[in-house]
């Protein structure tokens, strides 16, 4: 094989190739099927034009055969009137009618004979074109139900090959969910627990350190003013009751002493509160 019958070979093959992935079976069907009608319908257009030909054909033989009569009845009156030479002559015509008549129906016969055969023909046809035409829906259905088909194992087979990304992004997005609620936790439980009152406010450590020495400056200054008025009290009721009784005395102290406690716990509890 030369170079260029091979090359002539493999540029066949390509352009077949992609042709046959270009092709859509469903379409060349269809247009199989039309043109078989088209051949159809070119037949019945012939059987029609032949049939045409035949009936001019019948219709001029009628024509020769009123003539070859009416030549039949002119030799017949010459001979009566005893004219021989016209009665000859009316007969060569009809013997030349009769002729044309005999080409007439040769020409019919084979007329019929075609006409018959492209019947047949188109009969032969008609049945083969419902036979394709069933065929080809079939071939339609099975080519549709292979597609779905394919599209549907191709679909699964794309799946398959994208479930280990599908498996990371599920766990990201798990993982995600989880911080998500973690976070959304965290922030429920600051919140209950006033931590967001420091967060919000635009003090510094600083200034709530000296409001926390503040606080309990205040509170021993209170303290120890308490303390002074719980003294001078004990010394102003001492002089007028010089005769009180010491047993009754220490309850009294021992009652004001409890008192100073408790308040002076609840001072504490608020402060570290």
């Amino acid at each position: 094989m030369g170079i260029l019958s091979r090359t002539s070979y493999v540029i066949r093959s390509k352009i077949n190739s992609v042709l046959n992935r270009a092709e859509d079976p469903t379409q060349t069907l269809d247009y199989s099927y039309e043109q078989m009608r088209d051949q159809l319908q070119q037949v019945k257009r012939g059987i029609a034009d032949l049939t045409t030909q035949k009936k001019r054909l019948e219709m001029q033989k009628r024509r020769l055969e009123e003539n070859v009569d009416k030549h039949n009845d002119q030799a017949r009156t010459a001979v009566q009137q005893g004219r021989e030479d016209l009665a000859r002559r009316a007969l060569e015509k009809k013997k030349t009618k009769m002729n044309q008549i005999e080409d007439l129906e040769r020409q019919i016969s084979q007329l019929q004979s075609q006409q018959d055969s492209l019947i047949d023909q188109k009969d032969e046809l008609q049945n083969r074109i419902e036979e394709f035409r069933t065929k080809k829906e079939t071939m339609k259905a099975r080519h549709e139900a292979a597609k779905a088909s394919s599209t549907v194992s191709e679909a699964m087979t794309a799946t398959g090959e994208e479930f280990e990304d599908v498996g990371r992004a599920i766990e990201r997005a798990e993982e995600q969910t989880e911080d998500m609620e973690a976070r959304a936790a965290a922030l429920d439980e600051l919140h209950e627990s006033g931590a967001f009152d420091d967060v919000l406010s635009d003090k510094d450590n600083i200034d709530r350190e000296l409001e926390a020495l503040e606080t309990g400056s205040g509170v021993d200054a209170e303290l120890e003013t308490l303390k002074s008025e719980m003294g001078e009290g004990e010394t102003e009721a001492s002089e007028p009751a010089a005769d009180v009784d010491e047993e009754e005395l220490d309850d009294v102290e021992s009652e004001v002493d409890e008192e100073v406690e408790a308040e002076l716990a609840e001072l504490q509890d608020e402060e570290n509160a």
